[in-house]
């Protein structure tokens, strides 16, 4: 529950200064985690950027290049998926480097790029696991019965 507003003897009612309440509750300031990507080094934020939260929440079904630019360059820069991209870049290797970066922005060393890798790799698995994927072959006609594969 809020604090309700309070008036003060004049009449008019006291603004909340939050500049002043997250001054009192300032930490010293962190260094960002650095990590080198295709050449470039890279300084991940001391903490993860309300832009960032925000933007994931809406892309997260998106798989729009602007929405992804603009969700990552919060954390790498605007121009960091592009070089990305031009370098190569997997789809494995991005999960990567996601997972190690917002692990890590978090808790600094929180996860090694080994962990993040394992981790990467066991959620894929699990969502091949969860959706069964049919084997790839050519389509079979309507109607006509499945073969045992042996000769007659």
């Amino acid at each position: 529950m809020t604090d309700p507003l309070i008036e003060q003897a004049d009449g008019e009612v006291e603004v909340a200064d939050f500049d002043a309440f997250f001054a009192e509750q300032a930490e010293p300031e962190r260094q960002g985690v650095p990590l080198k990507l295709y050449g470039r080094t890279y300084v991940l934020p001391p903490s993860l950027p309300a832009l960032f939260t925000l933007q994931l929440h809406r892309v997260q079904h998106s798989a729009r290049p602007d929405d992804i630019r603009r969700l990552l360059g919060s954390l790498f820069g605007p121009d960091a998926v592009g070089h990305w991209a031009e370098a190569g870049m997997s789809d494995r290797q991005l999960g990567i480097v996601l997972l190690w970066s917002t692990a890590n922005v978090a808790e600094p060393g929180a996860v090694s790029m080994e962990r993040a890798a394992r981790l990467y790799d066991e959620r894929e698995a699990a969502k091949g696991k969860a959706v069964p994927r049919r084997a790839q072959g050519k389509p079979r006609p309507k109607g006509k019965p499945r073969s045992s594969g042996k000769r007659s």
